[in-house]
């Protein structure tokens, strides 16, 4: 769930809001939606090893590939490192193919798969979060990158108790989106101010 955000420039004093900013508060309530669909779909089919937990495991990392992805080549992101955002992009699709196979083979190894990437994702989101703070909007992400971490740990643990569900993935998505929403209107308002 790892993200990227402006650093304020001098076009932040002008009265037009910034491209990026925009485009980031677009990106996260579309995340936001995507989150709470998935888990919809996810939490009664969390039981169940086959083609529907396969392709919606699948599809979770890869759309936050994506998400990253589109941020790092917009023509109006900031310039300045971007280590930690391709890392994410990088780790998110080589987690979808570990899914692919791991969803095949148990709900305790799928499990485990995705605690790891939860804990890795969790700390490139709170390591750009924290780096881009100054450009607003970042609290929530600093918090949900946190608690990505801990849920990852705590995934981990289940997994080794041989668990019969992974439904409880689907309130992690759920909480993350809830924090791309607060991002999304914190940015939003932002930019209201700053047209002002």
């Amino acid at each position: 769930m790892a993200t990227v955000a402006t650093r304020k420039t001098a076009a932040d004093t002008t009265s037009t809001p910034q491209p990026f900013s925009a485009m980031l508060s677009r990106l996260y309530f579309a995340r936001f939606a995507f989150a709470v669909v998935w888990a919809a779909l996810l939490i009664p089919s969390g039981k169940h090893t086959g083609a529907a937990l396969t392709v919606l495991l699948v599809v979770y990392p890869l759309v936050d590939a994506a998400a990253v992805l589109w941020q790092l080549r917009s023509k109006n992101r900031p310039s300045g490192p971007a280590f930690a955002e391709w890392a994410n992009v990088l780790v998110s699709v080589g987690v979808a193919i570990t899914l692919g196979w791991a969803s095949t083979s148990s709900i305790g190894t799928a499990l485990a798969v995705w605690g790891a990437w939860a804990a890795a994702s969790g700390i490139t989101q709170l390591t750009t979060a924290i780096s881009h703070r100054t450009a607003g909007g970042q609290i929530p992400l600093i918090i949900s990158g946190a608690i990505s971490t801990l849920a990852g740990a705590s995934f981990l643990a289940q997994s080794a108790k041989d668990p019969s569900s992974i439904s409880a993935i689907g309130g992690y998505a759920i909480l993350g989106g809830i924090f791309f929403l607060i991002s999304a209107i914190r940015l939003r308002s932002q930019l209201r101010t700053a047209a002002h």
